[in-house]
């Protein structure tokens, strides 16, 4: 079941999406963070074992960004917020 057509902020590149869509969360790689603290903030946000953060630190680093979560649109908001918070550079995208 399709649910009805969200708009969002003017400036926004997305118009509008279906809110039953996936959304990823994306961690952008900077200049600044050192690759220990990305993988305990991963831990951090996400409950992550340090495998899986290291993983996901080291693919943001070397690719430039990760999808580091995908799921409902209020979660993911939730987490960009938590890792803006914490010092990342995050976003939140409609999934693939």
């Amino acid at each position: 079941m399709t649910t009805p057509l969200e708009t969002f902020p003017e400036g926004s590149t997305l118009t509008a999406v279906a809110l039953d869509l996936p959304f990823d969360v994306v961690v952008w790689d900077d200049p600044v963070t050192l690759m220990s603290v990305v993988t305990r903030i991963l831990m951090k946000v996400f409950g992550y074992q340090k495998q899986k953060a290291y993983r996901l630190m080291m693919i943001i680093h070397e690719e430039g960004r990760a999808v580091v979560w995908t799921g409902e649109l209020n979660r993911a908001e939730a987490y960009c917020v938590r890792l803006h918070a914490s010092g990342l550079l995050a976003s939140v995208e409609p999934s693939a």
